[in-house]
């Protein structure tokens, strides 16, 4: 699942043309792309979605939807690094057929 977290802007600065920021979600920082929300300063919240800031948002709503996410514990699960997020893949049930593609046998039931 990939989830739109708030997060609290602590640095922006400039990478070439892109403005880019550290981005707080409660604890975990990470590099975001700030260049779709140029109205957006450092102490701001806002939406992140898959690396890109996608519109300023009020602290008390960013604060009770982090805690909600965090409680759900999916907070961390969709800030996860690329090699935590690999490693539990890997240890997930995989399926012989990821694509759907396989038939599922739907046992008959009798009824008497």
């Amino acid at each position: 699942m990939c989830l739109a977290i708030p997060g609290r802007v602590e640095e922006i600065t400039t990478e070439g043309d892109l403005r880019m920021g550290r981005v707080n979600f409660g604890g975990i920082v990470k590099r975001v792309c700030l260049d779709y929300v140029p109205e957006v300063a450092v102490g701001d919240y806002t939406i992140v979605h898959v690396g890109f800031a996608l519109s300023k948002i009020d602290q008390d709503s960013a604060e009770k939807t982090l805690a909600i996410f965090r409680e759900m514990g999916m907070l961390e699960e969709e800030l996860a690094g690329e090699e935590e997020a690999f490693a539990r893949a890997a240890a997930a049930p995989q399926s012989a057929c990821p694509d759907g593609s396989c038939a599922v046998e739907v046992p008959k039931t009798t009824l008497n």
